[in-house]
């Protein structure tokens, strides 16, 4: 216990506190709790009237840092001072939902705002929520809102690494006045120093307050079979990422096991020819979170159709983790978010499969659900009432669900290009989830353990704290309009330069410069080891350097020769053509279905296999020409995404016997001249009498020379790196307006154009291209699902690599849509010849189902129309990017410049779409 005086003397401490922060004092008394030390820092910095950067691990509570900020707003506006206002931005729609939420609760409805893309409610008041998006857009415009605006939350400022949104961070950090302090709340990063000097050079005075203490521990396991282990011993093996020595004699006992092919009754083990590992199943996983008092637990699953496979695994187990009561209460809530979900979608949607395992505490989080089937799991989450969640990566990023346990199942994850490791900042965001503040005394991470998991690998990852923050930031034409006509071009260069990608890219170049000086005297070094008494080495190894060179370009001009070959033989194709696909997957004969040379860009033909797969082919799939072997009659309306249709197609093919005959023709690309390039044979003879050949040790010289050529290379590549770094934003922003100019969106004396306006108010990544269909007339004259529906090719981006090219409706959607593909082609030819890659090209594959679900088809046909002919669109990927139609036909309506016909369009297209699920808003 303290004495009499030690709790005088704290009391004079906090007397003196309060009157040193008032403001603070009276924020104590609405939180109801005492703040951490980096909370309370944080407040005193922004009461003293220093911007804040405040960096915490997740579920630490920087949030009450940006409430802090809300309440000095509205204190000041209480006291009768000048009206002050806070805007608090979140990266997402949800996490903005959920502040409003929050902020309404503690400080009236009155008295708070919300604007997203989807909602906008109370936008004048002092208090307003948003996407960092929306003020990005108000900075832009110069919004009238802006006005008295003393402070701007911006909540996962970390979002600013985001490849595709991060910029917008940046633009409103850039634009944002400096009469306003900037509260930047950022998970744990390890480069913070760096981003704070950055914050300092743009905005001001800031200050950095920094905590890695979790509020609820975090305990590491591993589990194996059906044991657990800790992965750690005590706090001091985790410092120093020493193992726990059972747990790595128990998995080296595994292994030996595995690699001696042992027959196991063990956990794990399957018997037979196959003797391989096989990870415990879902439902057993589960039961042992619970009888571990470990529930209720987030599960992360790398994969969609994973998360949905594992909910259905464990219904098939008959897992059951809920009371009747709970039972009662998680049906309400769901029949509450689907109440304006028509009856007959919630069929095609599967909601009863649904149901009954939310009913039994078991669920499914990812993006390809419906968005009331997501907001019903969250809520029913956050309420204690589902126990365990199969998730995908997303939800870490997303609103705030911390459970008690977060389990890994793998440690691999797919990024949309190849399969890689998790990164240790990933891991940590992930397990950052695990532990809930006021109800957990500790949180509990746990890793699947299988034959390629080493407990080593995964004590690194838990163990590892560097993560540094990297700028995506980068010029778009519609940030180059705005920029222009707000601050003018030279303005807008200065700006550009004063970028955290910038900053960033400076600092870098003195490492690189180091690393030049390095190579340079390395280089002087193998010049002396390379030196011949026959004459001048360097000069003969310029003569080698120069044969392998021109055998280099003449094995490209083969190769590029042979790539027209392709093309021009593929664009002869007509349906029925029984051709050979040489290689890849698909090797083996094919029947020609549609030579899909219609539209725009290199001939990709919808082909049929001999093992009934149907899809398109493309040059890239041939060496060379490619030969008709025999023609068959395929039927007219042949639908391929019938099985039947393709069995019976197939068997015609087989009936060819071009199989067992070898194909009929040969495709042989020899080249036209078999004797040697004239070119090559002089070099050969002037290497030849060379003094140097005839040296002995010509050989060692010339490995040294290729050492010291190779490094050469190595650091004028360094040098380049330097000299384009310095300003390097700068000149990729002149050739981003070098395009406009040439396109008549600024004019030539730099000044924005009416196009250019008009540019200016599309936010989309293919702003560019939107403004030229606009300009062209391409969307004239379309009824309302036609225009949804073409529209729709410059957003939607399809899940797969190599997805189908998807059919059309015939008629004005067609020839609108191969418009806008023809100007994709020239915008990108303009991008090319000035290094630029910014526009992507269009996507067909959502053209069909906006096409019906516009006309007021049923969702069941709508989800069936999809990019892949053999499975249906999951319904969230469809309401994602619906929403997103709805949001540019939005900006179609109200942009200036846009022609009334399509204004007109646009409107009734919005009414046309927002139907059904579409309507549905979440529940605020």
């Amino acid at each position: 216990m303290t004495s009499p005086a030690e709790r005088y003397a704290e009391s004079k401490r906090r007397a003196a506190r309060a009157a040193q922060f008032p403001a603070l004092d009276d924020f104590m008394l609405d939180v109801g709790f005492d703040l951490d030390d980096f909370q309370r820092e944080a407040c005193e910095v922004l009461e003293r009237g220093s911007g804040v950067l405040v960096c915490a691990p997740t579920g630490a509570g920087k949030t009450v840092v940006g409430e802090f900020a809300v309440h000095l707003a509205l204190r000041a506006e209480a006291a009768g001072g000048a009206p002050r206002k806070c805007f608090y931005t979140t990266p997402i729609k949800a996490l903005s939902n959920q502040k409003y939420h929050d902020l309404v609760e503690r400080h009236g409805a009155d008295q708070v705002g919300l604007l997203t893309g989807d909602n906008a409610i109370n936008g004048d008041a002092p208090v307003v929520v948003m996407t960092t998006e929306v003020l990005r857009n108000m900075l832009y415009s110069g919004s009238a809102s802006l006005r008295g605006l003393a402070y701007v939350v911006m909540d996962e400022v970390h979002y600013l690494a985001d490849r595709f949104r991060g910029a917008v961070w940046e633009e409103v950090i850039i634009h944002l006045p400096a009469s306003v302090t900037l509260v930047s709340l950022s998970a744990t990063v390890s480069n913070y120093e760096e981003f704070a000097d950055w914050l300092v050079t743009v905005r001001g005075r800031t200050e950095v307050v920094v905590s890695e203490h979790r509020p609820v521990p975090l305990w590491q396991h591993m589990l194996v079979g059906k044991r657990m282990f800790d992965l750690f011993h005590d706090a001091d093996a985790a410092r120093k990422h020493d193992v726990h020595p059972e747990l790595l004699r128990y998995t080296r006992e595994m292994m030996r096991r595995l690699e001696l092919g042992e027959r196991s009754t063990g956990p794990g083990y399957r018997g037979g020819r196959s003797r391989r590992w096989l990870p415990p199943p879902r439902a057993e996983v589960v039961d042992r979170l619970e009888h571990a008092g470990l529930l209720p637990a987030i599960l992360f699953i790398f994969s969609r159709n994973g998360c949905d496979a594992a909910v259905q695994q464990c219904l098939a187990a008959g897992l059951r983790l809920t009371s009747v009561e709970e039972r009662a209460e998680i049906r309400r809530i769901a029949e509450a978010r689907v109440a304006t979900i028509p009856a007959e979608d919630l069929s095609v949607l599967g909601y009863w499969e649904w149901l009954d395992g939310l009913e039994r505490g078991i669920a499914a989080h990812h993006a390809g659900m419906l968005p009331a089937f997501k907001e019903a799991v969250e809520e029913c989450f956050v309420r204690g009432l589902v126990k365990a969640v199969f998730a995908t990566e997303t939800l870490a990023l997303g609103i705030n669900m911390p459970a008690r346990c977060v389990v890994l199942e793998r440690l691999v994850k797919f990024n949309g290009e190849a399969h890689v490791d998790l990164t240790p900042g990933e891991y940590t965001q992930l397990t950052g989830r695990a532990g809930r503040r006021g109800i957990d005394v500790e949180g509990h991470a746990v890793v699947l353990w299988s034959p390629e998991v080493d407990p080593r690998h995964v004590a690194g990852l838990a163990s590892t704290r560097t993560y540094p923050l990297r700028s995506s930031f980068r010029p778009s034409y519609n940030m180059a309009a705005n920029l222009v006509g707000t601050v003018g071009a030279e303005r807008a260069r200065e700006l550009l330069e004063s970028s955290f990608a910038q900053f960033q890219a400076d600092r870098s170049v003195v490492g690189l410069a180091r690393q030049v000086q390095r190579n340079t005297e390395i280089i002087e070094s193998y010049g002396a080891e390379e030196t011949c008494h026959h004459g001048d080495f360097e000069e003969y190894f310029a003569i080698r350097v120069a044969i392998a060179e021109r055998e280099r370009a003449l094995a490209r001009q083969g190769a590029s020769q042979r790539r027209a070959a392709a093309v021009s033989s593929l664009e002869r194709l007509r349906v029925g053509d029984v051709i050979r696909v040489p290689q890849g997957r698909r090797a083996g004969l094919a029947v020609v279905l549609d030579p899909g040379t219609g539209g725009f860009g290199e001939p990709r033909p919808l082909v049929l296999t001999q093992d009934r797969w149907a899809g398109r082919v493309s040059p890239a799939d041939f060496p060379g020409a490619v030969d008709v072997l025999e023609r068959i009659r395929v039927p007219k309306h042949f639908n391929h995404r019938s099985p039947a249709a393709r069995r019976d197609l197939a068997s015609s093919i087989s009936a060819t016997g071009l199989d067992r005959h070898g194909g009929g023709r040969r495709n042989r690309n020899r080249g036209a001249n078999n004797g040697e390039d004239a070119e090559i044979a002089l070099l050969k003879v002037r290497m030849r009498q060379h003094p140097c050949h005839a040296c002995p040790e010509r050989e060692e010289h010339a490995r040294w020379a290729e050492r010291r050529h190779r490094l050469q290379r190595d650091t004028d590549g360094l040098r380049a790196r330097v000299a384009g770094r310095t300003g390097s934003l700068a000149r990729t922003f002149d050739q981003v307006c070098a395009v406009l100019a040439d396109r008549g969106y600024l004019s030539a004396d730099g000044e924005v154009t009416e196009a250019g306006r008009m540019l200016a108010r599309i936010w989309t990544e293919a702003d560019l291209l939107v403004a030229e269909c606009l300009r062209q007339g391409v969307w004239e004259g379309l009824a309302p699902e036609e225009l949804a529906a073409a529209v729709s090719v410059v957003l939607y981006e399809s899940r797969r690599e190599g997805d189908e090219r998807a059919s059309m409706p015939k008629g004005p959607t067609t020839a609108a849509v191969d418009a806008c593909g023809k100007l994709w082609s020239e915008i990108e030819s303009a991008e090319a010849a000035r290094g630029l890659s910014l526009t992507r090209e269009p996507d067909l594959g959502f053209v069909w189902p906006m096409y019906r679900w516009a006309r007021g088809e049923p969702l069941a046909k709508v989800l069936a129309s999809g990019s892949n002919y053999d499975q249906d669109m999951p319904a969230g990927d469809f309401v994602r990017w619906a929403r997103q139609v709805l949001d540019l036909l939005g900006q179609l309506k109200d942009a200036s410049g846009v022609s009334p016909t399509v204004r007109d369009t646009a409107r009734r297209a919005i009414g046309a779409v927002n139907r059904g699920v579409l309507a549905h808003q979440p529940t605020l």
